[in-house]
Protein backbone atom coordinates (compact mmCIF):
# COMPACT_ATOMS: atom_id res chain seq x y z
CA UNK A 1 0.00 0.00 0.00
CA UNK A 2 1.40 3.41 -0.94
CA UNK A 3 1.99 6.24 1.52
CA UNK A 4 -0.90 8.74 1.63
CA UNK A 5 -0.48 11.97 -0.28
CA UNK A 6 -1.96 13.88 2.62
CA UNK A 7 -2.26 12.54 6.19
CA UNK A 8 -3.73 15.31 8.34
CA UNK A 9 -3.65 13.07 11.40
CA UNK A 10 0.14 13.45 11.29
CA UNK A 11 0.01 17.28 11.30
CA UNK A 12 1.58 18.96 14.34
CA UNK A 13 1.87 22.63 15.24
CA UNK A 14 5.60 23.28 15.72
CA UNK A 15 6.77 24.36 19.18
CA UNK A 16 6.84 28.14 19.45
CA UNK A 17 5.01 28.63 16.15
CA UNK A 18 2.45 31.04 17.60
CA UNK A 19 5.17 32.92 19.53
CA UNK A 20 2.82 33.10 22.55
CA UNK A 21 1.44 30.51 24.96
CA UNK A 22 -1.90 28.85 24.16
CA UNK A 23 -3.71 30.67 27.01
CA UNK A 24 -2.63 34.04 25.55
CA UNK A 25 -3.84 33.07 22.07
CA UNK A 26 -7.20 31.93 23.45
CA UNK A 27 -7.51 35.12 25.49
CA UNK A 28 -6.99 37.20 22.33
CA UNK A 29 -9.59 35.19 20.42
CA UNK A 30 -12.13 35.75 23.22
CA UNK A 31 -11.37 39.48 23.37
CA UNK A 32 -11.57 39.75 19.59
CA UNK A 33 -14.97 38.02 19.52
CA UNK A 34 -16.40 40.22 22.28
CA UNK A 35 -14.80 43.52 23.32
CA UNK A 36 -13.21 44.11 19.90
CA UNK A 37 -15.83 42.66 17.58
CA UNK A 38 -18.88 44.00 19.39
CA UNK A 39 -17.53 47.54 19.83
CA UNK A 40 -19.32 50.36 17.97
CA UNK A 41 -17.82 51.32 14.63
CA UNK A 42 -16.51 54.72 15.81
CA UNK A 43 -14.37 53.20 18.61
CA UNK A 44 -11.16 52.94 16.56
CA UNK A 45 -9.04 54.09 19.49
CA UNK A 46 -10.46 51.33 21.69
CA UNK A 47 -9.72 48.61 19.13
CA UNK A 48 -6.22 50.03 18.53
CA UNK A 49 -5.63 49.97 22.30
CA UNK A 50 -6.71 46.31 22.46
CA UNK A 51 -4.48 45.40 19.52
CA UNK A 52 -1.52 47.13 21.18
CA UNK A 53 -2.17 45.27 24.46
CA UNK A 54 -1.80 42.06 22.46
CA UNK A 55 1.46 43.13 20.83
CA UNK A 56 0.46 44.76 17.53
CA UNK A 57 2.41 47.80 16.37
CA UNK A 58 -0.28 50.37 15.52
CA UNK A 59 0.47 53.85 14.14
CA UNK A 60 -1.38 57.12 14.59
CA UNK A 61 -4.88 57.52 13.15
CA UNK A 62 -5.31 53.83 12.26
CA UNK A 63 -8.90 52.68 11.62
CA UNK A 64 -9.58 48.99 12.14
CA UNK A 65 -13.24 48.09 11.71
CA UNK A 66 -14.87 45.87 14.36
CA UNK A 67 -15.56 43.03 11.89
CA UNK A 68 -11.89 42.80 10.82
CA UNK A 69 -10.14 39.66 12.10
CA UNK A 70 -6.48 39.40 13.07
CA UNK A 71 -5.19 35.95 13.96
CA UNK A 72 -2.06 36.89 15.95
CA UNK A 73 -1.81 40.68 16.52
CA UNK A 74 1.74 40.34 17.87
CA UNK A 75 2.79 39.46 14.31
CA UNK A 76 1.16 42.57 12.75
CA UNK A 77 2.27 46.16 12.24
CA UNK A 78 0.02 48.85 10.74
CA UNK A 79 1.45 52.25 9.79
CA UNK A 80 0.01 55.70 10.45
CA UNK A 81 -3.36 56.63 8.94
CA UNK A 82 -4.05 53.18 7.49
CA UNK A 83 -7.48 51.54 7.34
CA UNK A 84 -8.51 47.90 7.75
CA UNK A 85 -12.04 47.45 6.35
CA UNK A 86 -15.08 45.45 7.36
CA UNK A 87 -14.62 41.71 7.10
CA UNK A 88 -10.90 41.99 6.27
CA UNK A 89 -8.76 39.11 7.55
CA UNK A 90 -5.12 39.42 8.53
CA UNK A 91 -4.23 35.74 8.80
CA UNK A 92 -0.95 36.45 10.52
CA UNK A 93 0.69 33.06 10.95
CA UNK A 94 3.84 35.01 9.98
CA UNK A 95 4.54 38.76 9.94
CA UNK A 96 2.18 41.14 8.15
CA UNK A 97 3.58 44.64 7.74
CA UNK A 98 1.22 47.33 6.48
CA UNK A 99 2.69 50.74 5.64
CA UNK A 100 1.39 54.27 6.08
CA UNK A 101 -1.77 55.54 4.37
CA UNK A 102 -2.82 52.07 3.23
CA UNK A 103 -6.44 51.09 2.62
CA UNK A 104 -7.18 47.38 3.08
CA UNK A 105 -10.79 47.36 1.90
CA UNK A 106 -13.74 45.18 2.80
CA UNK A 107 -13.30 41.42 2.79
CA UNK A 108 -9.61 41.48 1.81
CA UNK A 109 -7.71 38.39 2.93
CA UNK A 110 -4.00 38.67 3.70
CA UNK A 111 -2.71 35.11 4.18
CA UNK A 112 0.76 35.06 5.75
CA UNK A 113 1.04 31.31 6.06
CA UNK A 114 1.05 28.13 4.05
CA UNK A 115 1.49 24.39 4.21
CA UNK A 116 4.13 22.25 2.54
CA UNK A 117 1.96 20.22 0.19
CA UNK A 118 4.93 18.00 -0.73
CA UNK A 119 4.91 16.51 2.77
CA UNK A 120 2.22 14.04 3.75
CA UNK A 121 1.94 15.64 7.22
CA UNK A 122 1.00 18.99 5.56
CA UNK A 123 3.51 20.85 7.78
CA UNK A 124 3.54 24.62 7.97
CA UNK A 125 6.04 26.45 5.78
CA UNK A 126 8.34 28.00 8.38
CA UNK A 127 10.50 30.23 6.17
CA UNK A 128 9.50 33.89 6.76
CA UNK A 129 10.68 34.89 3.28
CA UNK A 130 8.07 32.56 1.79
CA UNK A 131 5.20 33.59 4.06
CA UNK A 132 5.69 37.18 5.28
CA UNK A 133 3.51 39.87 3.70
CA UNK A 134 4.56 43.49 3.19
CA UNK A 135 2.15 46.17 1.97
CA UNK A 136 4.14 49.32 1.34
CA UNK A 137 2.95 52.91 1.85
CA UNK A 138 -0.01 54.43 0.00
CA UNK A 139 -1.42 51.15 -1.31
CA UNK A 140 -5.12 50.55 -1.92
CA UNK A 141 -6.28 46.94 -1.79
CA UNK A 142 -9.80 47.09 -3.24
CA UNK A 143 -12.52 44.89 -1.75
CA UNK A 144 -12.17 41.10 -1.89
CA UNK A 145 -8.46 41.10 -2.77
CA UNK A 146 -6.50 38.00 -1.75
CA UNK A 147 -2.82 38.54 -0.92
CA UNK A 148 -0.90 35.29 -0.63
CA UNK A 149 2.14 34.33 1.41
CA UNK A 150 5.49 35.88 0.55
CA UNK A 151 3.98 38.85 -1.31
CA UNK A 152 5.15 42.46 -1.27
CA UNK A 153 2.78 45.07 -2.68
CA UNK A 154 4.83 48.08 -3.83
CA UNK A 155 4.36 51.70 -2.79
CA UNK A 156 1.36 53.44 -4.34
CA UNK A 157 -0.07 50.30 -5.93
CA UNK A 158 -3.78 49.85 -6.51
CA UNK A 159 -4.87 46.21 -6.43
CA UNK A 160 -8.30 45.51 -7.90
CA UNK A 161 -10.21 42.36 -7.08
CA UNK A 162 -7.63 39.80 -8.22
CA UNK A 163 -5.34 37.24 -6.62
CA UNK A 164 -1.76 38.15 -5.82
CA UNK A 165 0.70 35.27 -6.04
CA UNK A 166 4.02 34.70 -4.31
CA UNK A 167 6.87 37.03 -5.15
CA UNK A 168 4.78 39.92 -6.50
CA UNK A 169 6.91 43.04 -6.60
CA UNK A 170 6.14 46.70 -7.08
CA UNK A 171 7.10 46.45 -10.75
CA UNK A 172 4.33 43.87 -11.23
CA UNK A 173 1.71 45.75 -9.22
CA UNK A 174 -1.36 47.13 -10.88
CA UNK A 175 -1.20 50.89 -10.69
CA UNK A 176 -3.95 53.25 -11.67
CA UNK A 177 -4.27 56.69 -10.08
CA UNK A 178 -6.67 59.37 -11.17
CA UNK A 179 -5.72 63.05 -10.69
Amino acid sequence: MSEPVQDLQAFRIPAGFRAKPAWFVQCWWLIQATLFGMSPQFMYGWRNWLLKRFGAAIGKGVHVRPTARITYPWKVSIGDWSWIGDGAVLYSLERIEIGRNVSVSQRCYLCAGSHDYTRSDFAYVLEPGKTRIAVEDEVWLANDVFVGPGVTIGKGAVKPRISSGPGLSSSQSTRLRMP
